[in-house]
Formats: C-alpha cells, structure tokens, sequence
C-alpha cells in the first residue's frame, strides 16, 4: 500500500513528536514478549509498552484531526502509524535503537540486553513524566486530557525502571559492567532529546506546551540522582548529535519499520 503524504503545521509536528516518541519506544519494548529475564519483567515490558501504545493512539488520533483542519486531509491513526515514510517520523533516535549496548550483540540474538532496556525505559519515561506535567497545562484540551491520564503511567514507568537500574548498577560486578556499558552506549543520544528548534518556540509561543530545552534541567536532576544510587558514571559528551526528532534517523529506523508495517502495507485494509 502506498504511503501518505503529510503537510504538517508546527502543531501537528509537535503532537506527531510526543507520538512517535511512545510508539517507537513501545514497538521495542514489545520485542521483549515472552523473552524478558523473570515472568513478572515479561508482563511489566509487555504493560509499558501497551501503556506507550495508548498514549500514541491518542496522540495520533489527534494529530490526524489537526491535520485535517490546517490542510484539510484527514488521516486516522493506522494510518499514520503504518503508511507513513521514514522521514515522516519524528521520534529521538534513542527510542529507535536496538535493544542492546553492541550492536553485534543484537545481530546475533534478540531481544537484547536487558540492563539497556531498563535504562533506555527510565531515559524516556523520566523526559515524558516532566513533559506530560507540563502538558497538563496546554491550551489545547485535547491534548491536557491526553497528558493527565498518561502522566500516572510515566511515573509508574519511571519509578520501576529506576527501581532495575540501582539494582544492576549496584549489584554484582557483571550487573555493574553490564549497566555501565548501557549508560556509555545511551548517554551519547541524550543531548538530543532537550534541543530547541521552530516547532518548539512555536508550542512554547502559543501556549501547546514546553519547549525541549525546558525539561533539561529537571530531567538532569532526577537522573543524577539515580544514577548515583546506582554507582553509574555518564561519559564525556562528544560533538556527535543525533537528528530523529527532525526526520534523520538512524539505519535501525527503517529495519523497525518494515517489520512494524509489513502487514498493513502488503494486506490493506486486513482485519482480525
């Protein structure tokens, strides 16, 4: 089936961010299913990503009617969950990657690594707790309503993978090493996640919601804090900057998409 095209406005753009961010995200994390290291970590990966799942439906769904009233396409949220082309997409690149600290790892087995997971899952669930706090305040009550209910799952979210990640980093050595070698492989894909650009002044203008570069300081806060709990060092930042947020992603961004849009491209309009 042939993919749509978008004619996005900032606010559009915006809402497709918050979106794709969950849905990526929770696309990995379903990789996890009847794969995790105890059954009570298979259900709570499988819950968080269903949780993540929610969130962008109604993400979706409405940056499909914004859509509609500024360009006067309607689009529903398969579709913009399915047809969509890579560029189109507009989650970090840290929400992409593979589950796992070495890349030759994942080629050989998956799910992955589950010390990365815990951290990758405290990572986001932390920016989006502070995003949807902020977002409970928007102008735009479609999209508050949207952010009170997902902000109980972020701090639910939060809070478990945080829980893992003291545990691994100040457990055993292997569990240390292990979860230092997520921090290294991660930390370089953060600063991303907090930079400002046209739509993010534009949300901040008109009152949708928070810039990026606003949460920083919180999200650094409480980060901090459990990394040092967990006996965790973040690595020296290099000039590397990664670009998912404006469409450039990574080469893992399309391998994830063939498989999450396999079905509704080669079946259109299939039905359970």
């Amino acid at each position: 089936m042939s993919s749509i095209t978008l004619h996005p406005t900032a606010e559009v753009r915006y809402v497709l961010r918050l979106a794709d961010m969950a849905l990526i995200l929770a696309q990995r994390l379903s990789e996890w299913c009847g794969h995790a290291p105890v059954l009570e970590e298979d259900i709570a990966l499988t819950n968080m990503s269903l949780d993540l799942l929610g969130q962008s439906r109604a993400l979706l769904t409405h940056a499909g009617q914004l859509h509609a009233k500024a360009a006067g396409v309607a689009f529903n949220e398969d579709q913009l969950a399915f047809l969509r082309e890579e560029r189109d997409f507009l989650n970090p690149t840290l929400c992409e990657l593979p589950n796992t600290s070495d890349d030759a790892t994942h080629r050989r087995s998956r799910p992955g690594d589950f010390a990365f997971t815990v951290l990758r899952n405290l990572m986001v669930s932390t920016w989006l707790k502070l995003a949807w706090g902020r977002l409970t305040a928007s102008c735009d009550p479609e999209l508050a309503a949207i952010a009170a209910k997902a902000l109980k799952e972020a701090r639910y979210h939060q809070q478990h993978n945080g829980d893992w990640v003291v545990r691994l980093g100040d457990g055993t050595q292997e569990s240390h090493v292990r979860m230092q070698r997520a921090l290294d492989r991660l930390w370089p894909y953060v600063p991303e996640l907090f930079e400002d650009d046209a739509v993010d002044e534009a949300a901040a203008s008109h009152g949708w919601g928070p810039k990026a570069s606003e949460l920083k300081a919180d999200w650094e806060t409480e980060m901090t804090a459990v990394l040092q709990q967990a006996t965790l060092c973040a690595p020296a930042l290099g000039a590397f900057r990664s670009t998912g947020r404006t469409g450039v992603h990574s080469e893992h961004m399309g391998y994830l998409l063939a498989e999450m849009q396999s079905l509704p491209r080669a079946h259109p309009g299939a039905a359970w």
